[in-house]
């Protein structure tokens, strides 16, 4: 059957088109972090700007068919590092996207950004653009830790990074920290929190540096702290966010009130979205309720290589695998889901789980609560544990 005739399909029962968001990856670096596994290659003297943009928009024109109507609710540029295309770049990508697309009138519009000076000199005219949002990557502002992750800029620059963002008219602003650094203490760890505070941020993304396969540290790993350590710097983390109005709402996601990310919001909440760019993944929905997941050409020479396709590869989800896929995605969320929202994304009725969250909610993984699928603190501790209750 045609695609066409299959969307005309009725859909499952209780089944709803979720929000869209758009994923725009862009994968140059100054240079590679050593404990980097995204898509991210280092930058030559002369970045391809234009003919990745002409790239960019091609490949959305081959994705519209998935939009069935919805405006975008919000935009990531991720990387990479984003904030080293130019302004009118970023400028004609956006307004390609909304040509082929349209906004809803209350977007969020993220960019990814490096605390380097080069980049801070551009932050007004990223928000002239419409973009509302930056991600500043700071890691820590230590320069013995930064130097240690391979990281091009020191801890000051860090600091007026956040205070040019604020200058440049975004109230809206994360940190990207990280903690477990080699040789780190808690009072290491503890230091880098309370100076990204004092930058007062509203949202801040704080996480443990892993050992990821296909990095510089997977192959010469570094002495990362002793788990007792790890486990402290955590605690008392999450302790001091709390006391300076940090809501923790995800795994490693923390926001004063009303500022959590929408878009990784929607993300975690089993939402739609498309992905453009090279590498860039996507979840699709259609009205007939099927669900696909689909991945772009990962390397940017063959991205920009006319006679390759974009779409790499595809994946159509079959019933069997969407409670897993539905989960893994909305037990990390602190307040987990709605159960309701099962059924609206996924077209399967919620008794298709009863045994299985039977047996999370006896282990003491998953709450009781008939209202709510949400993982209990235990559950949130050792969610690989509690997501196998639920493997296809």
């Amino acid at each position: 059957m045609s695609r066409q005739n299959s969307d005309l399909q009725i859909a499952p029962a209780g089944f709803e088109l979720p929000p869209l968001s758009l994923y725009i990856h862009i994968p140059w670096c100054v240079r590679k972090c050593p404990y980097c596994d995204f898509n991210s290659h280092a930058a030559g003297p002369n970045l391809p700007e234009a003919a990745y943009v002409d790239a960019l928009l091609a490949d959305l024109d081959a994705d519209l068919q998935h939009v069935h109507g919805r405006q975008l609710s919000s935009i990531f540029f991720g990387g990479g590092t984003p904030s080293l295309f130019s302004a009118p770049a970023l400028g004609r990508i956006l307004a390609g996207v909304e040509q082929r697309i349209g906004f809803a009138a209350d977007i969020e519009i993220t960019l990814e950004a490096n605390p380097g000076t080069f980049e801070q000199a551009k932050f007004s005219a990223y928000r002239q653009l419409g973009i509302n949002r930056l991600s500043i990557g700071v890691q820590s502002f230590q320069q013995q830790k930064l130097t240690a992750l391979g990281r091009i800029h020191d801890g000051d620059e860090a600091i007026r990074a956040a205070d040019m963002a604020r200058q440049a008219g975004f109230d809206n602003f994360n940190l990207d920290l990280m903690h477990g650094l080699p040789d780190q203490s808690i009072d290491d760890a503890l230091f880098d929190l309370r100076t990204a505070i004092a930058q007062q941020p509203t949202h801040l993304s704080w996480y443990q540096l892993t050992m990821e396969p296909n990095t510089v540290f997977w192959s010469q790993p570094p002495q990362l702290p002793e788990d007792d350590i790890l486990w402290d710097i955590q605690e008392a983390g999450l302790q001091l966010l709390t006391e300076h109005g940090y809501a923790q709402y995800e795994v490693s996601a923390y926001a004063r009130d009303g500022r959590q990310a929408r878009h990784n919001l929607n993300y975690w909440s089993f939402g739609d979205f498309l992905g453009i760019g090279a590498g860039a993944h996507a979840k699709l929905s259609s009205p007939s309720g099927q669900i696909i997941r689909s991945w772009k050409t990962r390397l940017p020479k063959d991205y920009l290589d006319p006679s390759k396709n974009f779409l790499a590869g595809q994946k159509n989800l079959t019933p069997g695998e969407l409670p897993f896929e539905f989960l893994i995605n909305v037990l990390r969320l602190n307040d987990g889901a709605a159960s309701q929202l099962f059924t609206q994304r996924t077209g399967l009725p919620l008794s298709l789980l009863a045994g299985a969250r039977s047996q999370a909610e006896q282990r003491g993984l998953l709450l009781q609560d008939p209202a709510r699928l949400t993982a209990s603190r235990e559950g949130q501790l050792f969610l690989n544990d509690l997501l196998q209750y639920f493997l296809p």
